[in-house]
């Protein structure tokens, strides 16, 4: 197979802004797509995949092709695609063919290098999680499916499924999880259909945190740490969108897209969006039935959908995100009426910011825990996740 001189030297581009200046792969994809229209369905994959992989496997590439340059690494890439490096693609490194042969010597690199993780990353997901920290690597170096959850304000999941049929897409449910659909590998779900309010883009494990909270219909539900409502859409439609969701956030941009996403799902009576202030908590002292806090965390759940986030994550802003979890869970219960359910969750497969979040607050009284679901890649497929609910003494 052949490549295009343009599509080659833009997704070059992109993973050098990734790994040299740290910026977020979607939102360079995303930039790039939108200054390039005319670019194809092809050429878009083609640079999507090219990128999404690169960062990936950055570590293996590098030793396949024994260099860090971000030439040699899509060159790399290249070759696992298929393509035949092109003359006029300039890199320090080795050939196509002894990066071929150099693949059978990759099982004997060290684990960091196999997976592609920083050594700092790789010995704190080993401390914390011993032997099962090798199964859930695996897991999160895989190509994420697409997850649908269907909205039940709006439709039932058989009507769904025929919605999507209708426009080629086939979508098949996901056993345990009344609302979920799953689509085909490699497909995704076109802007005019993610805009529709029918169904929202929604992995499977995230899927599992608001019945959790178990809502019901006339309640006050706060979702403390909504950002562009995800949750909060989950919440109102299992209320039936009988009740009040206060959606809130310290970013009134993500409040913004909460309230259109609410509108479209036909939940905007439901669903209340709340900028967080410093006052916030006390102002809403004891008015929630049930509160969801969804913290802030490093997303090491998530790597399979965001493999640039291991490059980004630094020792010290995962003390610093540990510190934010246990302050949420000290500042914001106030916000919940005694003998109301407390959800914690977050998008992080690591005790530390799990489990030793909850035993903090389980110390110091005035909570009892009732249940804990944490969702491991390894044995789902899905993101990793984390949850307990509580509920407050009275």
């Amino acid at each position: 197979m052949k490549m295009h001189r343009i599509l080659a030297e833009a997704a070059s581009t992109i993973a050098k802004a990734v790994f040299r200046e740290h910026k977020v792969l979607d939102h360079e994809l995303a930039t790039a797509f939108e200054e390039n229209p005319k670019w194809g369905k092809r050429d878009r994959s083609f640079i999507a995949e090219t990128v999404f992989e690169v960062a990936r496997w950055r570590r293996a590439l590098s030793f396949l092709v024994d260099s860090e340059e971000t030439t040699a690494l899509c060159a790399a890439q290249w070759v696992r695609m298929g393509y035949e490096i092109p003359e006029w693609w300039a890199y320090n490194g080795k050939t196509a063919e002894e990066m071929k042969a150099r693949e059978a010597e990759l099982a004997d690199q060290p684990r960091a290098v196999r997976e592609s993780i920083p050594d700092w990353l790789d010995a704190l997901g080993a401390a914390e999680l011993g032997d099962a920290w090798d199964a859930e690597l695996a897991a999160l170096n895989q190509r994420a499916s697409v997850f649908l959850r269907v909205n039940t304000l709006r439709t039932t999941r058989p009507e769904a499924i025929a919605w999507l049929a209708s426009f080629n897409i086939t979508a098949t449910e996901v056993p345990g999880l009344p609302d979920a659909l799953v689509l085909a590998p490699g497909k995704s779900l076109p802007k005019t259909l993610r805009l529709d309010g029918r169904v929202e883009i929604q992995d499977a494990g995230s899927q599992m945190i608001a019945p959790l909270v178990d809502p019901q219909p006339g309640e006050r539900i706060i979702d403390a740490c909504s950002g562009a409502g995800g949750k909060s859409l989950h919440l109102a439609a299992l209320m039936k969108g009988d009740g009040r969701v206060f959606g809130m956030d310290i970013d009134s941009k993500k409040l913004v897209e909460l309230e259109r996403r609410a509108k479209r799902a036909n939940a905007n009576k439901c669903i209340k969006a709340k900028e967080i202030k410093a006052t916030t908590a006390t102002e809403f002292a004891e008015v929630g039935d049930r509160l969801l806090i969804d913290a802030p965390c490093s997303g090491l759940g998530t790597l399979k959908r965001q493999p640039d986030l291991k490059w980004r994550l630094k020792p010290a802003q995962l003390d610093r995100l540990r510190g934010i979890q246990s302050e949420l869970l000290e500042k914001y219960t106030v916000m919940l009426k005694p003998g109301g359910r407390l959800v914690y969750a977050t998008c992080s497969i690591l005790p530390s910011e799990n489990r030793a979040a909850i035993d903090k607050l389980l110390e110091k009284g005035g909570f009892t825990l009732l249940e804990e679901k944490p969702v491991s890649p390894a044995a789902t497929g899905y993101d990793g996740f984390y949850a307990a609910s509580l509920v407050k003494n009275s």
